[in-house]
């Protein structure tokens, strides 16, 4: 069983002893996808956003690359299709696809009604190439700051709107359930107080869980918070063995991992080893610009075949005014370290970027669980299959924020405005015991992730953490914690969990997810879905 039984919440509670709030839709996550379905929701309607953090801390404001859609003639809709396709290795829904490329242009359209200001070129929206990507396709803002500006206006357009009430610095607890139904939140407020929310529809949008890793792009609040509580709540959890390892991470000892962003290679980047060496020449026909999986690997390759600790790009061959207007976020990065983004060889290494798997949903973004919806990193559409292509994240997240929020709404629309406390209560007896060193337990989950459910894996190795997450897992479950970090912790154990059991199950290489003992795509017996059952049954399912 993965992971070993634990109490169903994370925390004690009786709603007799909390504080109470009601909303008709409850959006638990302020970025990009949960702000989207927070103003799909018609404005007669009251909206709660829960967020972890300041709302303007998320994965998305530090969106570097773009936003993917169809916006010149020379490309088409089956042209963005077929490369989402390629890049998801076989397992994308084409469904899910084709409906997110074909709303991609008027999301992109919604954002520049809302005031965010892309990037121009000759009095029209300028287009940039990414690995993966046979056209330009890619609109951008502030050069390599596009997740800033797309927040800057969402959030102003939120915090404008009189229906919608955001709650910053409160951390989900867990998702309250009666009668095989989500009916809200428990949260912890900044002020320590618990609060249970009740929602006519929830919305889930709280992100990825890349922190399990040492080496990420991600912020602090990627810690799985989310999906760790649709799974205690019993909702089913799909593609957890698909995490993706951006390529490319400003590798400066004692530094934080900066995202070097896909766009630089798409611009014409060169990738070298130590030596000086193209590297990518031999392993791809697109070089430098095939797909996050094929690049990472080939980086990890070269590293080995030269016993050094990363790679480097190579800018220099380009205009060196277009580079520093088109990357100055980056170029201050590497500046901080005496580096010149221009001339420099800039050390880099890849690190952990985007969750693949996550809550699975239907078309419409309605998970297995009665009244709660998914959308953004937290969820599994099926849109990215065994590989993300580079950008068609923020544009997931704003094509089923809306559906989320357009379906709750409507939902919640249809329900009485009087609402009665269920009796749910959690007084279950957990254990007590010597205080632990949560920091170390957290290193030395990271450590392990990294070594066994990284870019390669081995199901000797898998195996064998496993046994060491059961152990870790089998006292650290059962305890109560009162602060985030215990929280947190318990959330990124049970993620982990998740991920290599599922990586465990799935014997063969697909996308983000090589196995040194099965190298090889097998189509025949598994072009299908590993799912997470509630209970902790991990199985493939055609």
């Amino acid at each position: 069983m993965f992971p070993p039984a634990a109490p169903r919440h994370l925390v004690q509670f009786n709603p007799k002893k909390a504080l109470h709030a009601f909303t008709d839709v409850l959006v638990l996550g302020g970025g990009i996808a949960g702000l989207r379905a927070a103003l799909a929701v018609s404005p007669g309607q009251r909206v709660v956003v829960i967020s972890k953090e300041k709302v303007e801390i998320s994965n998305s404001a530090w969106a570097q690359g773009g936003i993917a859609g169809v916006l010149s003639p020379e490309d088409s809709f089956q042209d963005h299709v077929n490369d989402t396709l390629i890049a998801g290795d076989g397992l994308c829904d084409e469904a899910v696809v084709k409906m997110v490329v074909e709303e991609a242009p008027h999301q992109i359209s919604d954002l520049i009604q809302m005031g965010v200001q892309f990037d121009h070129h000759n009095g029209h929206l300028a287009l940039t190439t990414e690995g993966g990507h046979r056209h330009a396709r890619i609109v951008h803002a502030l050069g390599d700051a596009t997740g800033h500006e797309v927040m800057r206006g969402m959030i102003a357009r939120a915090r404008s709107a009189p229906n919608i009430e955001i709650k910053e610095r409160t951390f989900t607890l867990d998702l309250l359930t009666h009668e095989s139904r989500c009916v809200g939140v428990l949260v912890a407020t900044s002020r320590g107080e618990r609060l249970a929310i009740w929602a006519k529809a929830t919305i889930l949008a709280s992100g990825g869980a890349a922190r399990i890793y040492r080496e990420t792009t991600n912020s602090s609040v990627a810690t799985g918070d989310g999906m760790a509580a649709a799974y205690r709540a019993g909702a089913l959890l799909r593609d957890m063995e698909f995490m993706q390892f951006h390529p490319t991470l400003l590798y400066v000892a004692g530094s934080s991992r900066s995202l070097i962003s896909e766009a630089l290679r798409g611009e014409g980047a060169f990738l070298r080893d130590k030596d000086g060496t193209r590297f990518m020449v031999g392993e791809d026909p697109r070089e430098e610009r095939a797909t996050r999986d094929i690049v990472a690997r080939a980086i990890m390759r070269a590293m080995a075949r030269t016993r050094h600790s990363c790679v480097y790009l190579d800018l220099s061959h380009l205009n060196s005014e277009k580079v520093r207007s088109r990357f100055p976020a980056i170029g201050r990065a590497c500046a901080e370290f005496g580096l010149d983004l221009t001339k420099d060889l800039i050390p880099v290494r890849p690190g952990a970027h985007y969750t693949i798997g996550g809550v699975n949903t239907d078309l419409q973004g309605r998970t297995s669980l009665a009244g709660l919806y998914a959308a953004g990193e937290v969820s599994s559409t099926g849109l990215h299959g065994a590989n993300r292509l580079a950008s068609n994240s923020l544009i997931e997240g704003l094509v089923f924020g809306k559906i989320c929020g357009d379906a709750a709404g409507w939902e919640a629309a249809n329900q009485p405005d009087t609402f009665q406390v269920p009796p749910i209560s959690d007084e279950a007896r957990r254990e007590t015991g010597p205080e632990l060193d949560l920091q170390d337990i957290l290193n030395s989950l990271r450590s392990l992730m990294g070594r066994t459910a990284g870019i390669e894996r081995d199901g000797t190795e898998m195996a064998e953490s496993l046994e060491q997450l059961r152990f870790w897992c089998s006292y650290v479950l059962r305890r109560e914690f009162n602060q985030q970090d215990g929280w947190e912790l318990s959330n990124l154990l049970t993620i982990s969990s998740l991920m290599l059991g599922s990586a465990k199950v799935r014997e063969e290489s697909r996308g983000t997810h090589f196995r040194r003992d099965f190298p090889k795509r097998d189509d025949f017996h598994w072009r299908k879905r590993v799912t997470c059952k509630p209970g902790g049954n991990i199985c493939a399912n055609a």
